[in-house]
């Protein structure tokens, strides 16, 4: 015996359920050493710290 939806789904409920597969935008945020905007739970590009330690060291140019 088959499985069959008793009643049929509203264009308006399907397409509610199909609306929101769009991702968010990533989270900035500063950083507490240099200033500079990075991305939450990622090494600062700029200086290379995260959560105050200096994970990457950076070249001086």
């Amino acid at each position: 015996m088959a499985i069959v939806p008793k009643r049929k789904t509203s264009k308006a409920r399907r397409n509610k359920r199909r609306a929101n597969w769009k991702l968010k935008l990533p989270t900035i945020r500063i950083c507490a050493h240099c200033g500079a905007y990075h991305r939450s739970h990622r090494v600062c590009a700029n200086c290379g710290y995260y959560r105050g330690r200096q994970v990457i060291i950076k070249k001086e140019d």
